[in-house]
Order: structure tokens, then sequence, then C-alpha cells
């Protein structure tokens, strides 16, 4: 891992270790608007199966506009822990930037991609039930056609926030990975020097292309001399 400042922005971190919070360019940030908008979303589903979901037919009272009962409860509990779990990423998002541990940061960004991948397969599958069960219902006459329908509508569209929230988290994540494992290696990491050059060390190459000739080698004697009984000295 690089101590650099690739490092301290590694998962989407602004690198502002230390510093005040900035809340105009926190409700800037794309993650946090699309949260805050699917946190309103979950608000109008549960609140609108709670408040429009039930009614009185046949005698009956509390009866679920999308057929059983499990089926209301299905949906109000998918936008409860939606709205839960989205405070608990904004609160997050706040503390980001403040995170001077890579590791904590990435936790939080895998986090993000698992809890918004799996809410968006189970906003699709409230969509599908609610829809399918209100147009088998029989008296809708005898329920707010407009709170029904409104659940059903902001069912489909956090469908798209959370897919698109899911995007950019994968993109933090990818963005994160390469900041914190950068795949080239760097020559100025360590100052631009390399501790072993050849021609800095004045070990010129044993053969000079263009002259056809070898270099001398720095132990071989130029003028061996004569050993007493005709031997020669051997050089090396």
């Amino acid at each position: 891992m690089m101590e650099g400042g690739s490092s301290w922005s590694a998962y989407g971190s602004g690198g502002s270790t230390g510093s005040g919070f900035d809340v105009v360019a926190f409700l800037k940030k794309p993650q946090v608007i699309l949260r805050l908008v699917s946190w309103v979303f979950s608000i109008i589903v549960f609140s609108c199966i709670a408040a429009d979901g039930y009614s009185s037919v046949s005698g009956v009272s509390h009866v679920c506009a999308y057929g059983d009962m499990s089926n209301c409860g299905y949906g109000t509990a998918v936008g409860v822990l939606a709205f839960l779990g989205l405070l608990v990423f904004l609160v997050l998002d706040a503390l980001f930037d403040n995170l001077s541990n890579v590791d904590h940061r990435k936790y939080i960004v895998i986090g993000d991609i698992a809890f918004s991948g799996m809410w968006s397969f189970l906003w699709f599958v409230c969509f599908c039930l609610l829809t399918n069960k209100w147009t088998e219902n029989k008296e809708k006459d005898k329920f707010t056609k407009s709170g029904v329908e409104a659940a059903i509508a902001f069912s489909f569209f956090s469908i798209g926030t959370f897919i698109a929230i899911t995007v950019l988290a994968v993109i933090r994540y990818r963005k994160g990975v390469v900041d914190e494992f950068p795949p080239e290696y760097d020559p100025n990491a360590f100052g631009g020097n390399t501790p072993y050059s050849g021609t800095e060390q004045g070990n010129a190459p044993p053969y000079q292309a263009g002259t056809g000739e070898f270099n001398q080698s720095p132990f071989t004697s130029q003028d061996p001399k004569p050993l007493p009984g005709g031997y020669q000295q051997q050089t090396y």
C-alpha cells in the first residue's frame, strides 16, 4: 500500500482528514443525493402501505390491498429497512473523508455495494409483487387507490436509485483499488536513482558495438612477465 497522496484519496476519500465538516460539499456528492432521494422514496412506500394498504372488505377488517397480509408486510419491511440502512450510510458518508484508515474506507464501500445491490433486487421483487397482486384485486374500490398505487410507483423508482448507488459504489471500489495498489512501478518512488547502475559505477560493457573489439578485462595484465624455467605467467 502506498503511503503517498494517492492512498489518502483511495475509495473516494477527499483527503481532508482532520478538517472540518463541509455541509455543502457533502450534499453535492452524487451518492449522498441518491441516498436522500431513495430515503424519501422508502418513506413514501411504507407510509402509503401503512395508511392506505389496508381496508375493510366484506365485513372483514384490516384486509391488505395486495392480497395476502404478508405482501403488505413485505413492502413495509423493505421500505423500513431501506430507510434505516440509508440513514446508516448517510452517517458513514459524512464521516468518510475523516477516516485515515484505508481498510476502513474499503469495508464501507464494499458494504455499500452489498447493501445497495441487495436492495435493488428487493425493490424489484416488491414492485413485481405489489403490481401483480393489485391488478388481481377485485375490490379496488374499497381502497384509496392513490396511496396504494403510489407505493407501487415509488417501489419502481427505488429500483433505479439503488442501482445507481450500486454503480457509484463499484466505481469507487475499483478506483480505490488502483489508488491503493498502483499497477506500474514508479521510478520516482525511491528518488529516481537506481542503487546499482553499471555506467555510474564505471563498468563498461565487455563489447563495444561498432568497433569489433572487446574491452580488456580489468584483471588481465598487459605485459605478462616470463617466469624462470621457461614458464609464462597465466593471465586471468
